[in-house]
């Protein structure tokens, strides 16, 4: 196959060229500072993957649209998949919506996940794609859009909220870091750490995530209703209301308990060990 991975100069996109270059696939890029643009490779590849931000995804795809033929697969690397997969809709192109759960900094594609969203494609030609992930390692799953949205309104929305509401509850307080991690065993030097990996990122990659996802308000709002009877609970100093809500939510884990004990403590060692 021929891929032609718009924005494959870096991050992500660059990424996946290595990837499908690897696989022994030709592949050609487009950015700002390419000799090809993004209608060459709309014009000339059998496989287009758009790898823009969030923002810029469905103006790139309608960009695109008029040059892309029956026979191509167009493919889209957004956090979000309704708005993009319902413009790639409009193409002429079978559609493979794809949101890869990390970033790219990682050193392969084996045991990472890559959320596949196959909208109007065959299997055949979906697998022609699938495959070279499955190949270097990666699990597929496969959802629909709207289902996809849904769930990184928690996934990635609810998780990026409550980690930003740390860091600045955090700074409100004034609180000293190295005094903190001083004082920290190896499992809370692991939540400090995913705050401090979140903040040492680009702030555009995390805001589209929250802002432009429409179900993460719901999500929010459950949060602030969650925070809110725990809170209660506390200042009242009322242990029977603290003990129901964390019975209630202990009830909700309670399959995932055994699996993010294991989980949690192979953390800790590892870092314990470091």
């Amino acid at each position: 196959m021929h891929i032609g991975i718009i924005g494959g100069t870096g991050g992500m996109g660059s990424l996946f060229a290595r990837v499908f270059a690897a696989a022994g696939h030709q592949v050609s890029v487009s950015g700002r500072h390419t000799p090809l643009s993004n209608a060459d490779l709309a014009r000339g590849c059998d496989v287009v993957i758009v790898s823009v931000p969030i923002g810029s995804a469905v103006e790139v795809i309608r960009e695109i649209a008029p040059l892309l033929r029956e026979g191509q697969v167009l493919c889209d690397f957004t956090s979000l998949k309704a708005a993009p997969v319902a413009a790639m809709l409009e193409t002429n192109a079978a559609v493979l919506g794809l949101h890869p759960m990390f970033g790219p900094s990682v050193p392969s594609l084996h045991g990472q996940t890559i959320i596949a969203c196959p909208v109007r494609i065959s299997p055949e030609r979906a697998e022609e794609v699938l495959g070279v992930f499955r190949a270097a390692g990666a699990v597929v799953t496969v959802m629909d859009p709207a289902e996809h949205d849904r769930l990184m309104a928690v996934v990635q929305g609810l998780a990026h909220f409550a980690t930003l509401t740390v860091a600045g509850t955090m700074r409100r307080l004034g609180v000293d870091l190295d005094a903190l991690l001083a004082a920290t065993s190896p499992v809370y030097r692991i939540e400090t750490a995913l705050v401090g990996r979140i903040l040492g990122q680009d702030p555009d990659l995390y805001g589209p995530i929250l802002r432009e996802n429409p179900t993460v308000p719901a999500v929010l709002s459950a949060f602030e209703e969650a925070a809110g009877e725990l809170r209660q609970a506390v200042e009242a100093g009322d242990g029977e209301a603290f003990r129901r809500i964390f019975d209630a939510d202990a009830a909700f884990f309670r399959a995932y308990i055994p699996q993010a004990t294991e989980d949690s403590e192979a953390l800790v060692r590892c870092l314990a060990d470091h």
